[in-house]
C-alpha cells in the first residue's frame, strides 16, 4: 500500500513519525506574493485536504502536504528543510520516493499547482497573505533556481554591454522572482515584469541613471 513518510525537524533534530491516518490544500506585489488568489479558491483548497490546527507555518505545511499525498496514494517521504528559509520567505519541504516523479509534472507544472494549494491552506489558517511554501521535489527546484541564476548572469551580462534591453520567455511568480532576487544587487541592470497572467515574463533592462 502506498504511504507517506513524514520527517519532522525537532530540537533535538529530524525524526521519523509513522504515517498519520487517513481522515473519516515587478518587482511587483505580484511577483512578490506567488500564490494569492481570492477567497473562493482557497477554500476550493481548504476542501481538498483539512488540516488540524498547527502553531507555525510549517507545521502546516507539513500537514497539508501529508494529507494530499495521501489522498492520491503517493508513495514518497516529505521532510521539512527549513522551517523558515531566508530566500524562500517561508517553510521549504523535500519530497522524495518512488512516486515523486509523478509530482513534478510538464516544465513544473504539477509543483506548482501543489505548492500554490498548499501555500493556500496555510495562508489561510493563519490569515497571512505574505506566507509562502516551497516545495522541492527530488531537488528538482533546486535544479531550477540554479539554472535561473545562470541563465540571468549571462543575459545580464549580455544587457550591461549592449546597452539594450532583453525579455526573457513567460515564466510563472515562483521563476520570476528568483531572477529579481537575484539580479537586485547587480550593478548596472534593474528588472521588471512585463505582461500578463500566463504570458508574464522578466525585462532586464539596462541602468543608465
Amino acid at each position: 500500500m502506498a504511504e507517506v513518510r513524514v520527517t519532522r525537524q525537532s530540537a533535538a533534530g529530524p525524526r521519523e513519525e509513522p504515517p498519520a491516518a487517513p481522515d473519516d490544500g515587478d518587482r511587483d506585489d505580484d511577483d512578490r506574493d506567488d500564490g494569492a488568489r481570492d477567497d473562493e479558491q482557497a477554500d476550493s483548497v481548504e476542501s481538498r485536504a483539512e488540516v488540524a490546527a498547527a502553531d507555525t507555518p510549517a507545521e502546516a505545511a507539513i500537514q497539508a502536504v501529508e494529507r494530499i499525498l495521501e489522498t492520491v496514494g503517493a508513495d514518497v517521504d516529505v521532510s521539512l528543510r527549513s522551517s523558515h528559509d531566508e530566500f524562500t520567505g517561508g517553510p521549504v519541504i523535500d519530497i522524495n520516493g518512488p512516486d515523486s516523479g509523478l509530482l513534478i509534472g510538464r516544465r513544473g507544472n504539477t509543483l506548482q499547482s501543489l505548492q500554490f494549494i498548499v501555500q493556500s491552506i496555510v495562508r489561510q489558517q493563519f490569515e497571512e497573505e505574505n506566507i509562502r511554501v516551497a516545495l522541492d521535489v527530488e531537488q528538482y527546484r533546486q535544479r531550477r533556481e540554479d539554472s535561473l541564476r545562470e541563465m540571468a548572469d549571462r543575459v545580464a551580462s549580455r544587457v550591461s554591454q549592449t546597452g539594450r534591453s532583453i525579455t526573457l520567455e513567460p515564466m510563472p511568480p515562483s521563476d520570476r522572482r528568483v531572477i529579481h532576487l537575484y539580479l537586485d544587487t547587480r550593478e548596472g541592470i534593474r528588472t521588471e515584469s512585463v505582461g500578463y497572467g500566463e504570458s508574464r515574463k522578466v525585462q532586464i533592462i539596462p541602468d543608465r541613471d
